[in-house]
């Protein structure tokens, strides 16, 4: 079976559950809480399994990680991840009309291809030539489609409606889709997912010390994904209707 079918097959087998168990759940009862997440019950049940994962595998890996790997070989194995998948930002970018950004990010990615020696070092950004982060979900997102419900997904972790079915887009733009190596193809996904974990060692004690760490996630995450589509310049939110009325009531001296 080809490597890219495997990968598809693995994305769709932690997606189309998740999707499915929230459309099941869509009639249950609503609970009192935030109305972006109707599945609250569900992905709070998804987030613990994956706080457990994580407790016992990701960071006791990524600890081990940064304890026996020098930070400029991190630095190296970051950038050199980064700029293997940045076909996926050209690509969005070219999908949201955007043509200044997609003319330097493919000059970054040349750049840092050639002259940074496969993306190991990235010479792009003293060039000027900044990065960005586009994905499918956000060209959705830019064309106006809603994020619908927030979803806790397996493994994968936050995400909603649509930024799910974008992360089935963005597979057939990731160049890892099309290696014919598997044991490379799945080295290159562990590394990156272990990198990764490495970069948010320091958001640990944080997320510790919060009350409650599902919410917490889920906010900044949503905010994230707001401000990314709308490329740092976000709508302003209608007033809910609690706060029209205390604005339209008399203030009492």
């Amino acid at each position: 079976m080809p490597v890219r079918t495997l990968r598809l097959l693995l994305i769709q087998a932690l997606l189309i559950p998740a999707l499915l168990l929230a459309a099941g759940c869509a009639s249950l009862p609503a609970a009192k809480g935030d109305p972006r997440d109707r599945f609250e019950r569900v992905n709070r049940a998804v987030f613990s399994f994956n706080q457990g994962l994580d407790r016992h595998i990701a960071r006791p890996v990524a600890k081990a990680y940064v304890a026996v790997t020098p930070a400029p070989v991190r630095a190296g194995v970051s950038n050199f991840l980064a700029n293997l998948s940045y076909p996926v930002v050209i690509v969005n970018e070219l999908l949201q009309a955007k043509p200044v950004p997609f003319a330097k990010d493919t000059a970054r990615l040349v750049v840092n291809t050639t002259v940074g020696i496969g993306g190991l070092f990235d010479p792009a950004s003293k060039l000027g030539l900044e990065s960005h982060d586009e994905d499918f979900g956000q060209t959705l997102g830019r064309w106006g489609v809603p994020p619908g419900p927030y979803l806790m997904l397996p493994v994968i972790g936050p995400s909603d409606i649509r930024d799910g079915l974008g992360k089935v887009a963005d597979h057939f733009t990731e160049p890892r889709t099309y290696l014919n190596s598997t044991l490379v193809t799945w080295g290159l996904t562990g590394a990156e997912l272990v990198s990764k974990r490495a970069s948010l060692l320091d958001t640990d004690a944080t997320l510790d010390r919060t009350f409650d760490p599902y919410a917490f996630v889920r906010n900044a995450y949503l905010q994230r994904r707001q401000f990314q589509v709308y490329d740092g310049d976000p709508p302003e939110e209608a007033p809910s209707e609690d706060e029209d009325s205390s604005a339209d009531s008399p203030q009492t001296p």
